[in-house]
């Protein structure tokens, strides 16, 4: 058997799946001890689906519009940046360095870093904002050239060769030691 990784836009609503039906979240729901809760999902072809919760969350993010635009065309807002970021961690390395590590929801992770040039100019909160702004930039960049790969790649496997490309210069780029905080994995290390 293959893998397959795939792009696609869905439409879902919360729904409950009992004895192999699937009723909107939003509609009568018969009470019953095997109550399922999960997505009823709508594929651009008339396809139905279910999902359990915990799977279709992890796979999907919501798309919403950009309210700094004046289309409701498919775009990528601040908020969808914010909520792909599941967590930070934040370390001061020598006494002018902070270097902040951010989890992604697909598992990925992203590291900046941030110089002063003297330590007597050196503020963590400072040096996390930069830090958190580069980091959030990388992930509208990725996040948006998923989104166009879907519209306009008629070939999902271009689409995906685009987005392994994509990532291995981000994973190219934080090896570069301008970029990169090396941790000498002492007990006292926060990641």
């Amino acid at each position: 058997m293959k893998t397959y990784i795939g792009t696609k836009i869905i439409q879902a609503e919360p729904a409950f799946r009992i004895d192999g039906e699937i009723y909107p979240e939003s509609g009568p729901v018969p009470r019953s001890m095997n109550r399922e809760e999960g997505y009823r999902v709508h594929y651009p072809d008339g396809y139905e689906s279910w999902s359990p919760k915990d799977v279709f969350e992890q796979a999907y993010l919501p798309l919403t519009v950009n309210p700094d635009l004046r289309t409701d065309a498919p775009s990528i807002s601040q908020q969808m940046v914010d909520d792909f970021i599941l967590e930070t961690w934040t370390q001061t390395m020598g006494d002018k360095t902070t270097v902040v590590r951010a989890l992604l929801r697909n598992g990925f992770e992203i590291v900046e870093s941030s110089a002063c040039v003297s330590a007597e100019n050196y503020d963590e909160k400072l040096g996390r904002e930069i830090c958190l702004g580069k980091i959030k930039d990388k992930v509208w960049f990725l996040l948006g050239f998923l989104l166009a790969a879907y519209l306009n790649v008629p070939v999902l496997g271009i689409a995906l060769l685009g987005v392994i490309i994509v990532a291995l210069m981000l994973v190219n780029d934080q090896n570069k030691p301008n970029n990169t905080a090396v941790v000498d994995g002492g007990a006292d290390d926060d990641f």
